[in-house]
Formats: structure tokens, sequence, C-alpha cells
């Protein structure tokens, strides 16, 4: 039978236990449901931020994450405290910006030395919120300027008030009495079943609605192709109650927008860099769009309310997102900020991963993807190389393969065409190509990036945290490759003539499946040469002239944006594919995380070519058969909905 505890009467009960557990000399003023956190607001926040003690007593006796905000009437002017800063902070320190977040309280100190600014066990930054009643935050100044980074604070900011009550109703809905905890847990396949491309995967509990990614397909030719199936939805978007999005990469996120201009206006969660690189990518969505002759099926204005709703947290962090579903991501070893997503749902009663895409190997760029996770009763896992003979080559061979190839090409004064990723695989090329440039096993010629990369990159040094453990340790000791001399950013289109001049060199250039961006103009340029050489490094999608190229095809014929027409282009340039640069975890390493992670109940393979999941199934199958938990391994279609409780 239903809880029958009103809303107002359970909220009410756990401001009461905050009031009787909280130091009277703090100063507590009210308290906030913000979201997934309970925010309480003092007038003296140090009297309980300097231990920690009372925060963690409530954390634990409550089960939900507390903040502790400074009261608005007791924090110094913004001109004030930077002046207070100003003295505070050593100048060794070199800030270089301060920033101020009027929600949470807090001001956000860019600095190139933050160990510096921190202080000898935390004094500075104790003194700090004494003296202004801002707590500071300490970040690393990022290298290279991102305006993207810059803009989501002014998104942030100019629409505080709105972001305010929509926080707060988030937070009551989350935080209100569970009506329901015996429904059955059902599965809902939306997209990226059966194919590769705009994932999203419902998960109802009776109690709470959840949607994992929302992206779009590359190469689709109708719009119901291209996104999710919300028309089988049985209900209004406006009931969906949390979106959950796992990378920044556009078949799993780029139909989110399209929700907003539906009427979805709940919260959606990600990893900060996720949500940066999500707005980057959108934006060139759009773009290449109306480049097209097309109408974009969204407009800036969804792309800011979806910014509005967004709700940060990092790995690791468990969130409430409803009465029933505490929310963990964890690295997932794929593009910065990628997640795997685990719901714990009902206290512990089903435990659900969703691995979205993932790598189970180092890289340059990431660490592998996690695996800590106490119990997985059922794992959706990916299956993008999933079929038996998608074994990766040795990485270090790939390299020599690669190598050989650009010298041979500069050898010939020929150019070097690598479409790329924006996101993750441009990074990873660009650090195999400084560090080869450095030890003189290439040439040292321009390395031009030109397209939506550039960006790409100044996100990734913006969030070092979120890198590899060894790449992390370079950029903090000054020795960032991302900033390598042999690099030319193309940040205006007139530039492109010296990548075309007649010197051998090597060109990055999204987008990574030839579908657009400036690579198109490069290839039309560069197509007819026999000296030139066209090197893919990451997967290309069916019905892409990526795909196309990779099957063969000697002539391929494009559009001409300024005239309308249509140009046939023959392909002499030498073709080559790079698999062991895959962002993707191989067969062989898909197994190893399930074995690792061992869901004891089912296994659901999606976001593979069809033969690639029913392969990865049944290998499955045959290596859990001799173990004790021996979970069911299915291979979904779309709209197959499956009750796994």
């Amino acid at each position: 039978m239903p809880n029958i505890t009103t809303t107002k009467d359970h909220l009410a009960t756990i401001r009461n236990i905050i009031f009787s557990n909280f130091p009277k000399d703090a100063g507590l003023n009210r308290i906030e449901f913000e979201g997934p956190e309970i925010a309480i607001y003092c007038r003296n926040p140090s009297a309980v931020l300097t231990d920690g003690e009372t925060v963690r007593k409530l954390a634990k006796l409550l089960k939900k994450r507390i903040v502790i905000r400074s009261d608005p009437s007791v924090r110094k002017s913004q001109e004030e405290t930077v002046k207070i800063l100003s003295e505070l902070i050593p100048k060794e320190a070199e800030v270089k910006n301060y920033t101020f977040d009027e929600d949470k309280g807090d001001v956000i100190i860019e600095a190139l030395k933050p160990r510096i600014v921190i202080g000898t066990g935390g004094s500075t930054l104790r003194a700090a919120l004494i003296q202004t009643g801002w707590r500071p935050v300490v970040v690393r100044a990022p290298e290279i300027r991102s305006g993207i980074v810059s803009s989501m604070l002014r998104v942030l900011t100019n629409g505080r008030e709105y972001r305010q009550r929509f926080l707060r109703e988030v937070g009551e809905k989350i935080h209100r009495p569970l009506l329901f905890s015996d429904a059955p847990i059902r599965v809902v396949p939306l997209g990226g079943f059966g194919e590769v491309g705009r994932s999203a995967v419902l998960i109802d509990t009776g109690e709470t609605k959840v949607l994992l990614d929302v992206g779009v397909k590359a190469g689709a030719t109708k719009l119901i192709d291209e996104f999710p199936a919300f028309y089988a939805l049985d209900f209004p978007v406006e009931e969906i109650d949390a979106v959950v999005i796992a990378h920044a990469h556009m078949d799993h996120q780029g139909a989110l927008p399209y929700l907003f201009k539906y009427g979805y206006r709940g919260p959606v969660y990600m990893t900060a860099p996720t949500r940066d690189l999500m707005v980057l990518t959108q934006k060139d969505y759009i773009e290449l769009k109306q480049k097209m002759g097309e109408i974009p099926p969204y407009g800036i204005e969804h792309i800011t309310k979806a910014v509005q709703h967004t709700i940060t947290i990092d790995w690791g962090e468990v969130t409430d997102i409803s009465p029933d579903i505490k929310l963990t991501l964890a690295n997932a070893g794929h593009i910065l900020g990628s997640s795997v997503v685990h719901l714990n749902i009902g206290d512990g009663k089903y435990n659900l991963l969703y691995t979205s895409d993932l790598k189970y190997s180092n890289t340059r760029l990431l660490d592998k993807a996690s695996t800590s996770f106490n119990k997985v009763d059922c794992l959706i896992i990916e299956s993008t190389y999933g079929g038996k003979g998608n074994i990766m080559p040795n990485r270090l061979q790939e390299e020599e393969k690669f190598v050989h190839i650009i010298k041979k090409t500069i050898e010939q004064g020929g150019k070097v065409l690598i479409p790329t990723l924006a996101v993750g695989r441009a990074q990873e090329v660009m650090m195999i190509l400084a560090e080869k440039i450095s030890s003189k096993e290439l040439p040292d010629v321009p390395v031009f990036l030109d397209g939506m990369l550039l960006e790409s990159t100044a996100i990734h040094t913006a969030y070092p945290e979120f890198l590899s453990i060894n790449l992390r340790k370079r950029i903090y000791q000054g020795d960032n490759p991302f900033l390598h001399q042999a690099f030319v950013r193309i940040d205006d289109v007139s530039k492109r003539d010296e990548a075309l001049s007649n010197e051998p060199c090597i060109i990055l250039a999204t987008s990574g499946m030839m579908t657009g961006g400036p690579v198109l103009e490069y290839f039309k340029e560069l197509c007819s040469s026999e000296k030139n050489s066209l090197i893919f490094v990451n997967y290309q999608a069916e019905n892409t002239l990526g795909r196309t190229i990779l099957k063969g095809a000697r002539e391929v014929t494009l559009s001409d944006p300024l005239s309308s027409s249509q140009k046939t282009y023959q392909i002499r340039m030498s073709v080559h594919v790079m698999e062991g640069f895959s962002g993707h975890a191989d067969h062989l390493e898909l197994i190893r995380y399930a074995l690792t992670v061992k869901p004891s109940q089912k296994i659901l393979i999606n976001h593979g070519e069809p033969m690639r999941s029913m392969e990865l199934a049944r290998e499955l199958r045959r290596r859990f058969s001799n173990m004790k938990e021996k979970p069911e391994a299915l291979v979904p279609a779309n709209l197959d909905a499956l009750r796994v409780l």
C-alpha cells in the first residue's frame, strides 16, 4: 500500500532533524532542498566547516548529501571580496581570475599554482571564508582559454532566479516520501539497440522514470531514424523524472534539446566536462544542418534551457535523483568526462550498470573504465567492437604503422589528412604526434588543427582532474602536450590556404565520420593526388562518407555549398584505418569488463551492429556458464521492453 505521509510533513521532519543536530553558534538561517542536495544557509559557516563533523553526522543520519552555504546577508560585496583575497593570497600563486557563484555562495579562484592559494593545512581558505563570507573553491587556471567554459557560468548567472526555482522544485520531488516500493522495474530501449547511434534507454521503476542517454544517429536520412523512438512513449515527456547523459558524443546526447523543445523540464545529470562538450557539439550540429540547407530540429534557446536544467556531479559522488534511485557516475575511459552509470534502486533492491561507451584499457589521454561497484544485477553493455573478430591490434605496433604512413607521405611531398571526432580521438592523436615529433620519429612539419577540435582541446585543459593520472601530472608540471610548437590553429577560414600550400603537413579536422565540417573542404582539395594520405582513427558509422570510403569507393559525389550543385571527386589518395586508436573496448576488453563487474541476473547488449552484438552475447553466455552467477545475456531490439524485476 502506498505511503500516505505528505511531502510537506516529510520535508518538515528532515528540517527538524537538522535543526536539532546543528550547533547554535553556526547561525542557521534556513534550509532549502536544492536538487539532490540539502542546502543549509548559515550566518557563521566556519563554525561547521572547520572540522566537517556536523556535516558528516547529518549526512549519515539522513542518508542525504548535505552542503553548507553562507547566508547572503553575511557575504561581502564582490569588489570587497576580491580586494580581501588579493591581500590574503600570495602573488606567487599567480591568480588569473575570480568568478562568483551567487547560488552556492562560492568564489572560484583560478590560479596557476593552486597549492599556494590553499595555504598550509587550508589556512588561507579558512581565512577567506571567515573574512568574506564566500566559500573559496580553488581550481587550476587552464592554459588554453575556452569560450564554452566561460559561457556556462554566464548562462547560469543570467537565469539565476529561474534555476533557483527549478532546483527547489526538483529538490522537493527527490526528497519526498516513497510512494511505491514493490512495483516492477522495466528497461525500455528507445534507440541504440541493434544499431550504433541515437542511444536512449528508459528505466521505469513504477516510482520513477529515468532516461539514460538521448542521442542522434549520424548518417540517418529521416528524422524518425535520427532520433530515439519518443513516439513510442505511452506518457508525455513531462513525466520523465530525470535524464542522465553518460558522455558528450552526439549519438548519446544530441537529442536532449529536442526533449526540452517538446516540454521536458526535469533535471539532467552529467559531469561538468560532459556539459561543456555537449553544448559545443550541439551548437556545431545546428550550424552543420543550416549549412546543408536543412532546418535544425531545435534551436540555441533549447540548448540553453537544457544547460539551465543540468546538474553536474563528479565521479564517485552518490546522488539521490528520486525517492527510490541513487545515481553514481564513474570513469568510462572513453572521452573526457565520460561515465558509466550506476543506479541503486530501492535502497539496494536492484542495481543496474549502464556502460554507454567504454574503454577498458589505459590510453595516453584517459585511465581505463571503473569497475568499483559493490553490486550489479543488470549490466547494459555496448558492443561497437563486440564481434569475435574485433580484436584491437597492439597499440605500439599500431603507432609504428601510423608513423610509417605519415613519414612516407611527407617524404613524397604529400599531405596527411586525419578526419577526427572533436572529442577524444583528436586529443589522443595530438598527444601521439607531439611525442613522435619531439623524439624525431616524425619530421618537424606543421600539424594544422581545424574545426571544433580547437575548442574541444581547450575544454580538456580546463578539466585536468578528468584526464589520466600521467597526463594530469604532466600538465601540473607545465608540460602540456596540447601546446606543442608543431600545432597550428586554423581559427579563420582564410588560414586554410596555408595548410593547402605545396608544403608537406599533417591536417587534423572534424568531423570524424566526414559527415560535415572543414574536413570535407580539405578532402575535396587533396583526394585526387596519390601523394596524399587519408587516415581514419575512429569508428565510421553506416551511411556516412567515411564508411563509404572505407568500403573502397574510388569516387564520391559531394555537394558544393556555394553553388548548390553536385560534383564528383576521384579518390586517388591512399586510405588507411587505425583501429588501435579507438576509444571503444574491443571484444576481449568487453568480456573482461563484464566478468569483472559480475552481473548476477541479466546482461543487455546494445550500441553495436546486430551481428557484433549477437557474437558478444554468445561469448558472454559461454564465459559465465561455469560461474556461480549465470546472468542471462540478451540482445533486445529497440522497443523490446523487458521486465528485469
